[in-house]
């Protein structure tokens, strides 16, 4: 593990930071570095509001799309609303779906089948919408390189609106409206919105359209704020609005699907780490292990008794799918062994039985073993079908790109992405990706990083210092939370490991002559060499906050230790 301190910025900036909003040098530092310079900047990043988010027409096709909707509606059309089935686009569809469905009855949902239809547009949702009289698909957090797709859609009279967040291909389908800030030719000004951060802004400008406020829209943020939460988007701008909001919606008046599966974690209050590993894994459960289909039946149900039905069979879904990727990375980090690949640049496993609904999931906990891009394929058809996930600073979907040649299709992004191709190509592409992230990634993205915001001593750890770093909220990536190293500590004696292995660490430290703070280090268990006998360590850490039996105390999450 190595731990890389940031750069001190513009000490005249942090200075003036300071001065005009009466806070210390190590708080001003921290906003400066997440390019806040003003007192302004400063109001809209600790009270982000409604009437901060951009209009919704200034991104292209937007009012192309409007005027079709409303054309729609005043043709008595029937609507499909269609979505990918991980958490950004069942909450997209249930967003689109429950707006449109307050004033208009012919709309019809659809959810791809993870397993007979694969990622995004399929042939047979547009057959759906044929079959069923829609002449008007809404695509959310898909569609964007489906150009054969939507041709075929054409040549039935349906008609397409693309929502999407992905990179665009060289070309772009020949629907109605592309919605899609990642276009090369829209200018909206903020382009990291997700899937259903697109389908909210065809929200605000069909309200716009239709005389309504975009306060008229509050109800649907937690939709919102849960998909931005799980498809991990930078935390800036509109999202960080979108999710700080949402998150209020969600703690104090969410819809009865939200509502139900908060019911089942006896949880009273939720931040967005809540939302990330606790409300999506759960929505998500229902389109790896059943069908995208449960979730939206969730989140669209307005009779709580009907939600809570819904939430507890999704609840075994989520055990269902904890148990498989449990199963599958054990199987697949013995492949890595037996294959003796441990010394490689990549990781690529395969088997034909292993589910695909978390194969991402066993992508990622291979990661925590493995640093390296990873792809784990299963069988999907006749073709092999994979999840890739990368590594800090390293763009997969670039190094997929580079392998173009042996895939049948693939998608994504920077750090994650899927793809298929043929069986006979599997090694092929194997050999060609492990060459390729060899010769591309750089030696420093081999070794997990731990980013320091900045070194401090326990003296300057303040209540009025941690009272602002709670305004930091929502964390989320260019806003994740404050990581501090402190030098010159010692265990008081309390030091020891927990869980079934040993496998974390509690601590009671203390820093020269101050008193001691209790910190815990999940994960830790096998440093507890470093604080015994009195020696002295540093810590790498988070300020969290512990709570038992009703007492909320102070604490540090420990990230790392070492010697000093």
């Amino acid at each position: 593990m190595r731990w890389t301190i940031k750069s001190l910025p513009d000490q005249d900036t942090v200075k003036n930071l300071m001065h005009v909003l009466s806070i210390d040098n190590i708080t001003a530092t921290l906003l400066v570095q997440r390019g806040i310079e003003t007192f302004e900047q400063a109001r809209k990043f600790f009270r982000p509001e409604l009437q901060d988010l951009h209009d919704p027409y200034l991104m292209k096709d937007m009012d192309k799309a409007v005027v079709r909707i409303e054309k729609a509606i005043q043709n008595n059309e029937n609507i499909l609303v269609f979505g990918d089935y991980d958490v950004d686009g069942t909450t997209a569809v249930s967003l689109v779906s429950s707006y449109l469905r307050s004033f208009y009855p012919n709309i019809a949902t659809y959810i791809p089948d993870r397993y007979n239809e694969g990622y995004g547009v399929s042939y047979l949702g547009i057959d759906y919408a044929d079959d069923n009289g829609c002449s008007l698909i809404i695509a959310l957090d898909c569609g964007i390189k489906s150009i054969d797709h939507v041709a075929y859609a054409n040549r039935k009279n349906i008609d397409f609106i693309i929502c999407d967040h992905h990179r665009p291909g060289e070309f772009l389908p020949d629907a109605v409206a592309v919605l899609d800030p990642k276009r090369s030719d829209c200018f909206y000004p903020y382009d990291e919105l997700c899937g259903c951060g697109i389908g909210f802004k065809l929200l605000q400008a069909l309200g716009k359209n239709r005389g309504e406020t975009t306060e008229d829209l509050i109800q649907y943020l937690d939709l919102v704020a849960t998909a931005i939460a799980a498809d991990i988007v930078p935390m800036t701008g509109e999202n960080r609005i979108l999710a700080k909001l949402g998150l209020e919606v969600i703690n104090d008046n969410p819809r009865p699907g939200i509502k139900a599966l908060i019911h089942q974690i006896k949880k009273k209050t939720l931040d967005i780490t809540d939302v990330v590993f606790i409300i999506a894994p759960r929505i998500n459960a229902a389109g790896r292990i059943k069908h995208g289909n449960h979730a939206v039946e969730l989140l669209t149900e307005f009779n709580f008794e009907q939600a809570q039905q819904f939430a507890s069979e999704i609840e075994q879904y989520n055990s269902d799918r904890k148990d498989l990727d449990k199963q599958i990375t054990k199987e697949a980090l013995q492949q890595i062994i037996d294959n003796n690949e441990h010394e490689n640049f990549t990781s690529v496993v395969f088997h034909e039985t292993w589910h695909k609904g978390v194969i991402g999931i066993v992508a990622s906990r291979l990661i925590e073993t493995y640093y390296r891009p990873t792809l784990v394929f299963t069988k999907s058809g006749d073709k092999y079908a994979a999840s890739a996930r990368s590594v800090k600073g390293f763009d997969v979907y670039n190094a997929l790109e580079s392998c173009a040649e042996y895939l049948e299709q693939f998608g994504g992004h920077m750090y994650a992405a899927g793809l298929t191709l043929k069986e006979e190509n599997y090694q092929a592409f194997k050999n060609a990706f492990e060459e390729i992230v060899k010769a591309t990634i750089h030696p420093d993205m081999r070794i997990p990083e731990i980013s320091v915001d900045a070194a401090i001593d326990f003296d300057e750890i303040t209540p009025k210092m941690t009272r602002i770093l709670k305004q930091f909220e929502p964390f989320g990536p260019l806003n994740m939370t404050p990581v501090f190293v402190t030098k010159n500590l010692q265990d008081t004696g309390f030091a020891k490991t927990l869980g079934s292995d040993n496998e974390h660490l509690r601590l009671y430290v203390k820093q020269n002559n101050t008193g001691g703070i209790g910190a815990i280090g999940f994960g830790l268990g096998n440093k507890i060499g470093l604080t015994l006998n009195q020696q002295s360590f540093q810590a790498a850490y988070c300020i969290d906050e512990n709570e038992w039996n009703g007492n909320v105390s102070m604490q540090l999450r420990l990230k790392d230790l070492k010697e000093n």
